[in-house]
């Protein structure tokens, strides 16, 4: 950066050709807007493509306005499919139209068969640049035409040959004979989670994408799925932290865009947290009688969403590891249960100990008795908590829906209401009012 300001241009430009292309990209957050175009100039022809790839959206679509038809045709010619097709769907209409125009016919033809796949499908993300050979083949005509897998003339995949393969058998030996026929394919409208997955579970880098009559399409890279995985992560996070997910970064996302993507869930977990005081309300009568009771209502409502919370993550984190099934319900419940059942115990014989230490000075038979009652409504908060927070993740999954909407700040509403309802229940049964 400080070379560029400097403008020392020719020591830059010698910098640049030695870095990789992610690197450079970091470069590229640092400058001014205005020096964006001056910097993608410099870089080598071979780094040029590869290191637009990795821009972000904002500096792309720069550079694109900025350039002239002769350079964003160059930029075209060296760019993945699947980067192009990428480009193409974040940049306004004015900048696309700019795009194709400086993209030969058969590459067009090519962007506009991948756009047609819905967003959430294997198709969207896999690349059509590939060579193919054939299993009669030898590996010696294979290291000239070298891909990952086989097909035969009507483009049926029929198996899949690493490099390692090639390299460790003779010339003369044919593909047929050292392919792998024991295929791991997706299909073009699998959903891209599921192809993340098989990547993860096979250590794949790259697989093939077939269409409904096993024919070959494309293939899908591990750097795709990377940005997949990475995507999804972040949606997730969002969903947890009640957010609207949004794919812009945080600096790049208005203060506006942010509140519209918070507010919604706020709004719905701020009204039905209103069922709470209505409880609360409903039994004020308990609390003018013993006026103690309301001290503990904050311990046990965060106690009861904070174990809600803790069960919730392990089982959304189970099911998408696929470690945990809807089948499994009953199982994961007995399991939470038997947990609840130790922390509570744990956690009502230590409320106990405060609550005497607290009041040892007046430590009577109520204070026992409430003692006791404390303990109890611990047990049972913890307990319906736990059950809560690792039900609803599997029931959503089951209605379609993503396991991560049952998070902390819903579970921790419902479990508030709950808590809340216990408690008094519990302390009209145990204590005289």
């Amino acid at each position: 950066v400080q070379l560029l300001n400097d403008r020392n241009l020719k020591e830059l430009k010698e910098l640049l050709a030695e870095q990789n292309p992610a690197d450079i990209s970091n470069i590229f957050e640092e400058v001014p807007r205005t020096d964006v175009i001056l910097l993608f100039r410099l870089l080598p022809k071979e780094l040029a493509a590869d290191t637009f790839a990795h821009l972000d959206s904002d500096e792309q679509e720069l550079i694109i306005k900025g350039f002239s038809d002769k350079e964003i045709e160059a930029i075209m010619e060296d760019l993945f499919i699947d980067d192009a097709v990428d480009l193409i769907e974040e940049m306004p209409a004015s900048v696309v139209k700019k795009i194709l125009k400086n993209t030969d016919r058969e590459t067009r033809n090519t962007i506009n068969d991948i756009l047609k796949y819905p967003k959430d499908c294997a198709g969207s993300i896999m690349t059509t640049e590939y060579v193919n050979f054939r299993p009669q083949q030898t590996v010696e005509e294979a290291f000239s035409i070298i891909r990952k897998t086989g097909v035969d003339k009507d483009r049926k995949l029929l198996g899949t040959v690493s490099v390692k393969d090639l390299l460790l058998n003779d010339y003369s030996c044919k593909i047929s004979d050292i392919m792998d026929s024991n295929i791991i394919a997706v299909n073009t409208l699998d959903d891209k989670e599921d192809v993340v997955k098989k990547f993860s579970k096979y250590d794949l880098l790259a697989i093939p994408v077939v269409d409904n009559e096993d024919r070959l399409i494309g293939i899908i890279t591990v750097d795709d799925a990377m940005d997949v995985m990475e995507d999804e992560t972040e949606e997730d996070f969002a969903i947890m932290a009640a957010m609207t997910p949004t794919e812009d970064s945080y600096f790049k996302t208005s203060v506006f865009s942010h509140a519209k993507h918070r507010i919604l869930w706020l709004l719905f977990l701020m009204l039905s947290a209103t069922l709470t005081g209505t409880i609360i309300t409903k039994y004020e009568n308990a609390f003018t009688a013993i006026p103690i009771l309301v001290s503990f209502i904050p311990m046990l409502m965060d106690t009861g969403g904070n174990c809600g919370s803790q069960s919730s993550t392990l089982v959304i984190r189970g099911l998408a590891l696929e470690e945990i099934k809807f089948k499994d319900i009953f199982k994961v419940m007995f399991k939470e249960f038997r947990i609840a059942l130790v922390v509570g115990v744990a956690l009502a014989i230590v409320n106990g100990i405060r609550i005497y230490i607290m009041y040892r000075n007046q430590f009577t038979f109520s204070t026992v008795l409430l003692s006791f009652t404390i303990g109890v409504t611990l047990m049972l908060i913890v307990i319906l908590s736990e059950l809560i927070g690792c039900i609803l993740p599997m029931v959503a999954q089951k209605l379609k829906l993503d396991p991560a909407i049952m998070a902390s700040p819903l579970i921790t509403t419902i479990v508030d209401t709950f808590s809340v309802f216990v408690f008094f229940k519990v302390a009209m049964l145990l204590l005289p009012m």
